[in-house]
């Protein structure tokens, strides 16, 4: 494992000037490296890449030696860096033959608009990302990584005073904040993870961070914040080997006490975002068991997004860490270990998503809006827009009863498309499904008065007029019509297939 001396904050400027003006960047990445060898990094392969950076100009050159972690010859280096003050920095290193070698790894990332940002982590962290790097060294500090990604697609990013990054790694979700947060602190239980923060925001051009040392909240004590983020240490383990992946608390503790204290920290309106497993424990609902873990005062919105059974979540994290590649007999002590473990806890699966809490008025007045699902369906990053969207159809849900729905104005959300199940040459479809093509891109069943109703809803009639119209065209009691249908109104409106809007004058 590297030992780091920090850059001077006069000289992270001009490493990443250089950077750029080799066109290490992720647009330049994928200009030399083409599509096939560009994604096959991230699968972790890396010879692609290696046959793409055969020539001699500075980008196959900082390629070879950032990202693919291979030396170059000194000459290459000082053509491509102010390879003095990276050497004396701790950046690069020389070979005992002359050559130049990668202390750290360093990653192009692209920001949301374009910014042209940089991940700092351990040595053969950042190829692939998080998952399968086989280190077992306990300080490891990560790259980006799939899971990374994900928190910060789903993180909603409207203007905040206060950010707060728990667990932060090597930086990346504070990196996000700090294009929309006054005021950014993140927190690590590994003090080289801080390190690795203050070397991304730093080489990003990003304003800093305050760094504080601690596990969980305590670093912060009880200071509050408009958003909290945290892609936490979430694996369900026996023991606390590995600092960048185990809880160290029993079973999926960790990521509970993480979110029910959450609640204390958060102010009026602010966000909590986590990922997360959770056990699914034999004779318990696995929702149950999450909504006791919403805090007092908070809105959640919890979406399981896959469920492993004990023995492929034990083989996935023990490759994860290199354990398959030991002693077969040490392999098979550990893999017993995790089994040990759940079967002492009656845990027979264990689940993956992401935890979004909201403090609202009212869920503080007593009347929470807490919606569990299950959706293991491809989705549309990044889905902040949508996560925000969420929350405020519940609003609007919370203070509409049947009468005030009928009276309501609605259109049909954009990307929405009808589509018509059945047998070919069949005169009536079995079903309409409405699907949307954006964000969560559900699909729901409508019988045909719901398919006319939101085919015609352009926020012009209210509502009730609208199934008036319908009652007449098919012959129904207008009266049944009416109080039958709010409730699919209401998921429609749930669901994000139909949006309130203020009438059409």
């Amino acid at each position: 494992m590297s030992t780091i001396s920090l850059p001077a904050p006069d000289r992270s400027p001009r490493l990443r000037e250089a950077l750029l003006a080799a066109s290490f960047t992720a647009d330049g990445l994928l200009d030399l490296l083409g599509a096939p060898a560009y994604a096959a990094l991230a699968r972790s392969e890396t010879v692609p890449a290696l046959r793409a950076t055969r020539g001699d100009s500075p980008l196959d050159t900082l390629v070879r030696l950032f990202l693919l972690q291979h030396p170059v010859p000194s000459e290459r280096a000082r053509a491509a860096l102010p390879l003095a003050e990276c050497i004396e920095d701790g950046w690069v290193t020389h070979t005992a033959d002359g050559e130049v070698r990668a202390a750290v790894d360093v990653r192009p990332y692209g920001g949301p608009e374009g910014q042209d940002w940089y991940i700092v982590s351990d040595l053969g962290c950042a190829v692939g990302g998080a998952g399968g790097i086989g280190s077992r060294e306990e300080g490891v500090v990560l790259g980006v990584g799939g899971a990374s990604t994900t928190l910060a697609g789903i993180t909603v990013r409207t203007p905040v005073a206060s950010a707060l990054d728990v667990g932060t790694g090597s930086g990346i979700q504070a990196l996000h904040a700090s294009q929309h947060a006054t005021r950014v602190t993140a927190t690590d239980l590994n003090p080289r993870a801080l390190d690795f923060t203050r070397l991304t925001l730093a080489l990003s051009g990003a304003p800093a961070a305050e760094l504080r040392l601690g596990s969980l909240y305590e670093p912060v004590g009880t200071e509050t914040y408009d958003l909290i983020v945290s892609n936490p240490p979430f694996v369900i383990s026996p023991g606390a080997r590995l600092t960048y992946r185990d809880g160290g608390m029993g079973g999926d503790d960790l990521c509970r006490t993480l979110v029910q204290q959450s609640g204390g920290r958060l102010n009026e309106g602010g966000y909590a975002h986590f990922l997360a497993n959770w056990q699914h424990v034999e004779g318990e609902e696995w929702q149950s068991r999450l909504s006791s873990w919403v805090p007092h005062g908070c809105d959640a919105w919890i979406v399981q997004r896959e469920v492993q059974d004990i023995t492929q979540y034990a083989e996935l994290w023990l490759r994860d860490s290199g354990d398959h590649r030991t002693d077969p007999a040490e392999y098979a002590e550990r893999y017993d270990a995790w089994l040990d473990e759940f079967e002492a806890r009656k845990t027979k699966g264990v689940g993956f998503g992401w935890i979004t809490l909201r403090k609202s008025a009212a869920a503080a007045a007593g009347n929470p809006s807490v919606v569990i699902e299950e959706w293991p369906h491809a989705v549309e990053q990044p889905l902040g827009p949508a996560v925000q969207a969420h929350f405020a159809r519940q609003d609007y849900l919370r203070e509409q009863d049947d009468a005030a729905l009928l009276a309501g104005h609605f259109t049909l959300a954009a990307e929405v498309v009808q589509e018509q199940v059945g047998l070919p040459g069949a005169e009536d479809p079995e079903h309409v499904v409405l699907r949307q093509n954006r964000g969560m891109r559900r699909a729901t069943k409508v019988d045909a008065v719901g398919a006319g109703f939101a085919g015609v809803c352009d926020g012009t009639l209210p509502a009730g007029r609208i199934l008036d119209a319908i009652a007449q065209l098919m012959n129904e009691d207008p009266v049944l019509l009416r109080d039958r249908t709010p409730q699919a109104i209401r998921l429609l409106v749930e669901e994000g297939f139909l949006e309130p809007v203020a009438p059409v004058n």
